[in-house]
């Protein structure tokens, strides 16, 4: 999960009445006063003494008064907290598990249409976006590369990969290059980067133009500049994801403005954002949360992204899970992610 900070935690009377406030809140939606919050809290406190407690949370930022209401309602800030130490978290349940089992089962034979039906499960069993990322291509080493010079500012790459497979793509250059530039340039290649997987390499020279820009003569600045501009496209990851059931999100109320339902369809548009944000959970350690500032994008700010990542043979080649409104079940939602991700996973591997 997102790092938890060192902001000041309340009490156990101050923590339990938050749990219940944001159960609550929740549930219903509607700011919670101190009257709902005597009785379901179960504790023997006067409604003076809770409006006490509510004060104490309020300065702390878990929670706020809207203008319009005397309730609370939780904060980010307040439901970070509530996620990573507060909630209990229910083990999905047998009818959930056998849903998700069967329609994994059915379509474990075709890779894609399992993705799709993963992505559009995670929306009906939750009532928000289910997204998926399409796998990871698996790493591809260079063992050789080659530049032909073409007309009209052209040059064939041939790269020769893994063992012994053959791209071919055509570069677009600024300006015409020379048989004996070209052949520098694939010696320089073949050299220093034979061997390494082609993200690496398109790294180690986007690295190399950098650090001796100053000192390296310009003929051979712009054989490397060639050299790195053909490990572009071979190096792109499959860039592609699957997203179900963004209309869902019209149903909250707290996401149903125009504006902010213009802003996310957009945002689910543009690949870059939504991949950015899963590419932050590639690497991590089971489920990730981020609360509505957290994502790092604006329009995210109402939203909470629920997700895990899912592997096969120890390597992360995914991410799956939900997009929903800050005010969503934590306590259902995050265990259906993850175990989703490790039904995934055991589909995957049984298919590889």
């Amino acid at each position: 999960m997102s790092a938890e900070t060192s902001n000041p935690v309340p009490n156990d009377r101050g923590q339990h009445l938050l749990r219940v406030l944001i159960q609550r809140y929740i549930r219903d939606g509607q700011p919670v006063g101190s009257r709902t919050l005597s009785k379901d809290a179960g504790l023997d406190l006067s409604p003076a003494t809770i409006r006490n407690v509510m004060s104490d949370l309020e300065e702390m930022g878990l929670v706020s008064a809207p203008h319009t209401s005397a309730g609370r309602i939780p904060t980010p800030k307040g439901y970070r907290l509530f996620v990573d130490t507060l909630v209990r978290y229910r083990t999905p349940g047998d009818g959930d598990i056998r849903r998700i089992r069967a329609q994994i089962r059915d379509e474990s034979d075709n890779p894609e249409s399992l993705l799709g039906a993963v992505s559009s499960m995670l929306s009906d069993i939750t009532s928000m976006a289910g997204i998926v990322t399409v796998p990871r291509a698996p790493k591809v080493k260079l063992r050789q590369i080659e530049f032909l010079p073409l007309s009209e500012n052209r040059v064939l790459v041939i790269l020769v990969v893994n063992d012994r497979e053959v791209q071919n793509r055509i570069l677009h250059t600024d300006r015409e290059y020379s048989a004996s530039e070209l052949q520098q340039a694939q010696n320089f290649v073949n050299e220093h980067y034979a061997g390494f997987d082609l993200a690496e390499v398109r790294t180690k020279l986007l690295e190399d133009l950098e650090s001796t820009r100053d000192s390296m003569n310009r003929t051979m600045h712009d054989i490397i500049s060639v050299a790195q501009s053909a490990m572009d496209g071979a190096t792109d990851p499959n860039n592609k994801y699957m997203v179900a059931g963004e209309t869902k999100l019209m149903d909250f109320a707290e996401l149903s403005n125009v504006d902010t339902l213009r802003g996310l369809f957009d945002a689910f548009s543009r690949k870059r954002v939504i991949l950015d944000l899963l590419d932050r959970s590639i690497n991590a350690n089971g489920v990730q949360i981020f609360i509505g500032e957290e994502s790092g994008y604006r329009i995210f700010d109402g939203c909470s992204v629920i997700t895990a990542p899912y592997r096969v043979d120890e390597d992360t080649i995914g991410v799956l899970g939900v997009i929903g409104p800050t005010r969503m079940a934590y306590d259902r939602v995050v265990p259906i992610v993850d175990i989703t991700a490790r039904l995934l996973e055991s589909a995957l591997s049984h298919n590889s």
